[in-house]
This record gives C-alpha cells, structure tokens and sequence, in this order.
C-alpha cells in the first residue's frame, strides 16, 4: 500500500499521526521554492502542524525549480510524506512519525509556469518561502518574461509581478517573503537583487512602489537537522513498522529552530508560529545566529581535531566517550557561552547549550568529524577568534578547552603528502584529506619549519585570522605546548591531562 489521501483510511491507528479531517480543502496560502527536505523537515512541519491545530488553516504550492530530482513521487502520494522525528529532548528520547499534509500540490517551473503565475492571482495567497539550491541568493542578469526566468529572484520578480498586475497595485495584494537560504540577512540580500532586477528589466516606478511599501522581505534563521530518507534497510524497517510504502519518508532530529525577523504585523500573515515554540518572530534574529554560530558551529569547530585524533568516528561516538563529553561540556558551558561576543543573558546560552548536548548525543544522526573539518580554517576565524579574544578581554588570559582545540587543529592540519590538488594529513598510519582551501600553506609550513616556528608563524598570521592571536597572553606558548605534547604522547594522553600534569609538575 502506498501512502496517499485514498489510503489514510487504512493506516493502522497508533502507529502514525494521521492527516484530520477537512485538511485537503484547505486554501493555498504559500508558494514554496524548493523540494528539499529541509523545507519538508522545518517550515511544512511547522504549517502542518498548525493546520492541525485550526491556526493557520492553508495549504503549499511548491515549486520545482532545478533539473534535477523527481517530483512523481509528490503527484503519486498527493504532497503526503512521513516526517520521522528521532532524538532527546531534556534527556527523553523521543520518537513521533506523522503524516505531513502541508504540501497540496508540486509544480515544475520548466514546464507549468503558466500555472504557477496564476496562483499570483489567488487573493488568499500570502507567504513565499525558498530554499533555492540551482543558484540561490544571488543576482543574475535575468529577463522576467522569460518562461520562466533563469533565476529564483526573477522567478520571484516576475510572480510579484504578476500578483501587481492581478490586483491593481493593492495594498491588500502584497506578499510576507522569507528566504531560509544559510546566508546571513538572506531577506536583506534577496529584496536588495529584487529590486536591481526590477530596475533592469525597466519595470514601472509604480511597481517598484508597491513592492517596497507593500511587500515584506524578512531574514530568517533556520536550525534543523534533516538527513532525509533513511538508508535502504532502515527505510524498509519502517514501512513495514508503519504499514505502508513512502518514497518522500524523511528523518528528522526533534530540536527545531525557525527564527524570523518581523513585527506584529508579519506575525499575523505567520499565524503559524503560534503552534510551535521552534517559530519565533522578532524584530533581531541576531542573539539565534550567535548562539548557533557560537554554541553548536563552534563546538563542532574546536572538538573536531580533539575528537578525530583521539580516534573517534562520529559526533554521537564523542558524545559516549566519558573525557570527550567532559571536554565539550566544560568547553561549551564554562568558556565559549561565558564569552559570546554578544549581549546575552547567562541564562539563554545554558539553555541553548543544554539543547545542542542533547543534539550531540541523538543516537539517529551521524555527523563524522572528517566531514566537520571540510573549511577547518574558515570555521575557526569565523566561529571561535571572536570568542576568543572576547575571553581574554574578560579574563586576561586564554581559555583552556579553546587552546587545547586550536593545537588539535594545528595538528589535524599537518599535511604529510600531496597527490594532484588534495593534501593529505596520517593519523594511526592510515591518510585523511584535509579538504581545506589552506591546505596547502600548511603542507608548506610543516614541512619547511619547526613546531614552534609552525604555530608562531600560524597565529601571527592575520590574513588567516584578521588579528594576531600571539597577543593574547600564553596563548602562543600554551598552544606550543599542546602542540609538541600532542605530537609526542597522542591525543588521548593529552587529553586526560596526565601527560601535561606530569611536563608541568616536572
């Protein structure tokens, strides 16, 4: 039995949320670009979930945008899916599959632009959403009137074009935009191209109005880990658990974070952020970004060299290693939220810390630190300089944890060999890339310079770091030490703290 709304009717009773009743004549209320499972994960979850509720009361069209995938699979099953919820919350494991029922219909732009310029003209259409992926946020010299445009933002031109022309220039007419593209102040990007685009294409100055006085471009943050369709032999596990077939079944953690910037006004066309605690709209997403960035990207950062050296695998692997789970939460807790360069309540970054521990240890997600490392060097000026330095305002000296993680990375980064453009660094006698667009500046300073020239050479270096981290005080000589102790005994002993116990008390 294959899931569609002719088969809800079978679906065994317990095993599943089920789609309510009067969901399938529900008006479309959204226009979705992208068919991802990030999309399927966090903002059709968050409408459905509202749907369910009697708060939201709309539907989704989606439109595929990109060559590539196939939406016969979303015709077949009528937009249902089976988002499976895996994970710990507050420490509970906790495990949900619903039927998700937001989604009424998948147009393809190549091939049915025509019916997605008539949704323009659905007055009860009010929300486009995007997670764009053939080229996203970005401008390209794209003719509106093509069919369609090449771009998302001349295909979100042309539809609030269209939408201007349906309804006279209405003030009522005008739509709540929210990009979930990872791009910092996404909405702020995406209206800024809309409007040049607008400008090239010689659109009337009466448009260009109404599209900035009446129409909202809003940044947003999103924060779910969505994996997708299981692997072939989970995914036949859960058929057979759920009764029915889903070639849309997709895996999800249970945190959800979908933070948008807006005032009451947008809240009100957002009706659905009442239903979830993930949604929150505020006038400053930034305190989102910084706990992410800070907490989780951070954290990731710093223990990948610590954990990867160490001979640990996965992220959940590290999480049930007694001296690795000790090293992130005192590295979290007591150093990067106590110097978030941010103003923030003490009391939000334990919470936040709180969730992401339980993010770590969730046994339905594998996250390999060799994957983490990919732009090592980019993640730590980016996530951890800016905390570091902060520490050492606050505490004039350096932070323990961070050290001791910025000497792994040193130490992940030497690269011992090169074959065409890929380095390669050798842990336990066995090669591993380092997929770092500095890979090779490392190769050329390990193989040419001492380990103390190395890392004085590294953090003097300002173009890496936009500053020079030898002024914090015993940073440089503490992350020598770590370095040459590292090298000498292995990560592990390092580690635990008996090698450096025993150097120090000599």
């Amino acid at each position: 039995m294959t899931l569609s709304k002719f088969t809800l009717k079978n679906i065994q009773a317990g095993k599943v949320e089920n789609v309510p009743d009067g969901i399938f004549e529900l008006p479309e209320k959204v226009l979705q670009f992208g068919t991802g499972v990030l999309l399927r994960g966090l903002p059709d979850y968050f409408i459905d979930k509202a749907n369910r509720q009697g708060i939201f009361n709309g539907r989704i069209v989606v439109v595929k945008s990109t060559a590539g995938g196939d939406a016969t699979a979303f015709e077949k099953q009528d937009g249902l899916y089976t988002l499976c919820i895996r994970g710990l919350e507050d420490g509970e494991a906790v495990s949900k599959n619903i039927i998700c029922s937001a989604i009424s219909r998948v147009l393809s732009a190549k091939e049915e632009w025509s019916t997605i310029s008539k949704c323009a003209h659905n007055p009860e259409m009010q929300i486009i959403i995007s997670n764009t992926t053939e080229v996203g946020i970005e401008l390209v010299k794209d003719d509106i009137h093509h069919h369609p445009p090449v771009s998302y933002p001349g295909k979100l031109l042309a539809f609030l074009y269209e939408r201007y022309k349906a309804f006279d220039g209405s003030a009522q007419c005008g739509m709540v935009i929210v990009p979930t593209e990872l791009i910092s102040d996404n909405g702020k990007k995406l209206e800024a191209i809309v409007l040049e685009l607008a400008h090239l294409n010689g659109l009337e100055e009466n448009f260009i109005e109404w599209l900035e006085k009446y129409n909202h471009f809003c940044s947003s943050l999103v924060d779910r880990i969505v994996p997708g369709k299981p692997d072939a032999a989970a995914q036949k596990i859960l058929q057979d658990e759920l009764g029915y077939s889903d070639d849309l079944i997709t895996m999800s953690e249970v945190y959800s974070l979908w933070a948008i910037e807006g005032d009451e006004k947008i809240a009100d066309v957002l009706s659905f952020a009442k239903a979830d605690k993930g949604v929150v709209i505020t006038q400053d997403i930034n305190l989102f970004k910084e706990l992410k960035l800070r907490l989780l990207n951070g954290t990731h950062s710093l223990t990948c060299g610590v954990a990867f050296l160490s001979g640990i695998v996965s992220v959940k692997e590290a999480m049930d290693n007694r001296v690795i789970s000790n090293f992130v939460n005192d590295l979290m807790c007591n150093e990067i939220a106590k110097a978030i360069p941010y103003n923030l309540s003490g009391e939000d970054a334990i919470i936040f810390a709180g969730k992401v521990l339980d993010r770590f240890r969730n046994p339905s997600i594998e996250h390999h630190w060799i994957n983490i490392s990919l732009n090592f060097t980019s993640k730590l000026e980016m996530r951890i300089v800016p905390v570091l330095l902060r520490y050492a305002e606050l505490h004039k000296t350096y932070p323990e944890n961070v050290t001791l993680g910025f000497a792994a990375y040193l130490v992940f980064m030497k690269a011992v060999k090169q074959e065409d453009d890929i380095f390669y660094g050798n842990f336990n006698n066995s090669n591993y890339p380092i997929k770092d667009p500095k890979a090779k500046y490392f190769y050329e300073q390990w193989k040419n310079y001492s380990t103390q020239q190395v890392v004085k050479n590294v953090l003097t270096n300002i173009s890496l770091w936009n500053t020079d981290l030898t002024t914090i005080p015993g940073f440089a000589e503490k992350v020598t030490r770590n370095v040459e102790d590292i090298l000498k005994h292995g990560m592990k002993e390092v580690l635990n703290g008996a090698t450096i116990a025993t150097i120090e008390s000599a």
